[in-house]
């Protein structure tokens, strides 16, 4: 050797990257993917013509400073080619949802919306409210916007039709008519109070009504009524005429729209500062059923007609649009939209700004909404970012947390023992964010809540460990030096089905640079980790994340304890190598604290809870090998109840469709010793 160094070319960065990989590009449609230096996605973008498209990226001047930002942190690219634009988009969409990438525009809330369902799967069919993907037989209505909005509607059903909201073990073990049944809620025909043939009658006229046949169906209730009174039927003319008045009620709420708007999603954004809302209003069989408000991540030089594309987009790549869509701005590309959503819906799809008229009215009305929910937020965001600033004062942090997670266990007398993470931010609590800790470990002592933090602990920063190691490991595209052409596939589904990389413990990354301030932490690392208990809590978590080798300079940890007196206003606070302290009583930052504390409290309760109510409904029949959902349902509908089962035959047992001698003999013995 002559001592000189390597004479391998130094990795490719920036607008050397974009150019290398332009000189392979084909002048097709497709989804370009710009990455990182540890290999995180920071734009997913889609191209009528991907040459034509990357090029504007290789070009010196005229961007904005977030795009020269962007292409300054490019390390390697990557491409999908597709059929058309409209496939580009769906598939845009996908992926932005799926890696919620640093420069695009995120709709950040996505969670599903909430449906009514009456199943037909059943001779009583039953009425529902229901969430996520529509597998069971019968029909669904929605989306309504809230599942307060459907427990409103559910309730002006029951009032009007009686349906029941009940499981079927529930009904199949009733021997007499319930509660509901007396206060005029349901028709009962668990007991047989309403014969199979009039309680269908009654499904038939609730599914008209939800298809928004309201005023036919008052019609015909009110010929009914007559005709009942006529036959002297007082008691029956009177149930027709209080269904006819619930009915009238929910009409007269439901605002329908004097235009006969059956179906439509009206979008209006509002923006002010650097942020957006979006509001949304669904209509559905000429009915309002409800309105939610969307906050979109985004740069702040970005318009009002970039995010509302975006966002639309977004939207709906995994829920059914309907055939119109409202906006008080005309979204950017909005007939390229128009057609993506027509071919992912499978019907037609039209995007529409209207100018005049109802229509119009309606679009004002949200916007105003989303105005004046916007206002909201901005003072909450800048109230809440005092409170951050004190806390980082209170605390001695080196910068203002932005992710501030709150652990506490909760169990009675060692039973069911949970551990709560909350999470709180600058916007407040990041509910999406929150996650339960079932408790594994069966050598702890009952009632040990310090072992509790220890495994909670443990589990939250080993998976967080691990996430950081995935990040600094040097990926497959980072190897290429920014070379490479990528993947080139011309089936939109090939695409959509590739592999997801590892996520973090977070559905929602409320990232704003983070990753680049800590270094390959992932961007869930929390600023504070905020424990409801004393010392001995404390201690016992300094300790477990020792054992995982970090330390203070890691993690910032406080405990939070209400004192020997435990009143509320005279919290003590831990801190490692601290004396214990308290804060002034009427601090607003120690109001502050308190409601993290509180709320960390209430969402691990509602977990126990909701673990007990579980082991409690836990049938003797899941104890039995062999015996599924459908079997068991089957048991259920013959016998009545597990105690029914219990008490039955063998040869009864065995009479069971799906039920062979083997497993009759199974359940046979274990209810009676064999």
């Amino acid at each position: 050797m002559d001592g000189h160094e390597s004479d391998a070319p130094a990795p490719l960065r920036g607008v050397d990257v974009i150019k290398d990989n332009l000189k392979r590009l084909p002048g097709k449609p497709g989804v370009y993917r710009m990455i990182g230096e540890t290999g995180e996605i920071l734009y997913v973008g889609k191209a009528k013509n991907l040459k034509n498209r990357v090029s504007n990226y290789a070009r010196l001047g005229g961007h904005t400073q977030r795009i020269a930002a962007m292409i300054a942190l490019t390390r390697s690219m990557e491409f999908v080619v597709t059929e058309t634009e409209t496939e580009a988009l769906l598939l845009e969409a996908n992926l932005i949802k799926r890696f919620m990438p640093r420069y695009n525009v995120l709709l950040r809330d996505d969670k599903s919306f909430p449906y009514i369902h009456i199943r037909r799967d059943h001779a009583a069919p039953q009425i529902r409210k229901y969430r996520g993907a529509k597998k069971g037989d019968g029909d669904y209505f929605g989306p309504f916007a809230s599942v307060g909005a459907v427990e409103r509607t559910l309730d002006t059903l029951q009032k009007a039709f009686l349906l029941r909201t009940c499981e079927d073990s529930v009904y199949e073990g009733r021997s007499r008519p319930c509660m509901l049944h007396q206060i005029k809620r349901c028709s009962a025909p668990c007991t047989g109070e309403i014969s199979l043939e009039q309680y269908a009658r009654l499904t038939d006229q609730a599914t008209d009504f939800l298809r928004g046949k309201v005023v036919d169906l008052q019609e015909r209730l009110a010929k009914e009524m007559e005709a009942a009174a006529e036959a002297l039927d007082f008691e029956t003319a009177a149930r027709l005429r209080d269904r006819i008045r619930a009915l009238a009620v929910v009409r007269s709420s439901q605002s329908i729209n004097p235009e006969g708007l059956e179906e439509a999603d009206v979008f209006s954004i509002a923006m002010e500062g650097g942020a957006s809302c979006v509001q949304v209003f669904f209509y559905r069989a000429a009915q309002n059923w409800g309105t939610k408000a969307f906050y979109p991540r985004h740069e702040r030089d970005s318009s009002a007609e970039e995010v509302l594309a975006a966002f639309i987009v977004q939207f709906y790549d995994s829920r059914p649009a309907p055939r119109l869509i409202l906006t008080n701005v005309e979204p950017e590309q909005c007939e390229l939209i128009g057609e993506a959503l027509s071919l992912s819906a499978s019907h037609r799809v039209e995007v529409r700004t209207p100018q005049r008229g109802g229509k119009r009215e309606l679009v004002l009305q949200a916007e105003n909404n989303a105005r004046e929910a916007l206002s909201r937020k901005l003072a909450e965001t800048q109230s809440q970012a005092r409170l951050l600033k004190e806390v980082q004062k209170s605390f001695d942090l080196e910068a203002v947390p932005n992710r501030i997670e709150v652990y506490d266990n909760s169990h009675i007398q060692g039973s069911n023992a949970v551990g709560g993470m909350v999470v709180a931010g600058p916007e407040g609590f990041v509910k999406g964010q929150y996650r339960k800790f079932n408790i594994r470990d069966e050598d702890l002592e009952p009632g040990d809540d310090y072992a509790m933090m220890r495994e909670v602990m443990r589990r939250r920063f080993s998976r967080l460990l691990k996430e950081a190691a995935e990040r600094s490991a040097p990926s497959a595209d980072c190897g290429r030096g920014g070379g490479g052409e990528g993947t080139e596939v011309s089936e939109l589904s090939e695409a959509r089905d590739t592999p997801q990389p590892p996520r973090s413990d977070s559905r929602d990354r409320e990232g704003d640079g983070r990753g680049e301030r800590s270094g390959t932490k992932p961007d869930t690392w929390p600023d504070l980790v905020l424990i409801d208990g004393g010392i001995g809590q404390l201690n016992a978590v300094t300790e477990t994340l020792a054992e995982l080798g970090l330390t203070a300079k890691d993690v910032n940890l406080v405990s939070i304890a209400k004192g020997v007196d435990r009143n509320a206003g005279r919290e003590q606070f831990f801190m490692p190598g601290r004396a214990p302290f308290r804060l002034p009583e009427n601090a607003p930052v120690l109001y502050y604290l308190q409601r993290l504390r509180d709320e960390a409290h209430r969402w691990a309760i509602g977990a126990h809870r909701a673990k007990r109510s579980a082991d409690i409904r836990k049938s003797p029949l899941d104890e039995i090998e062999g015996i599924g959902p459908a079997r068991k349902k089957a048991l259920l509908h013959r016998f009545g109840s597990a105690r029914g089962v219990a008490r039955a035959k063998l040869s009864d047992l065995a009479d069971v469709d799906g039920v062979s001698q083997a497993l009759a003999e199974r359940i046979y013995g274990h209810f009676n010793g064999g």
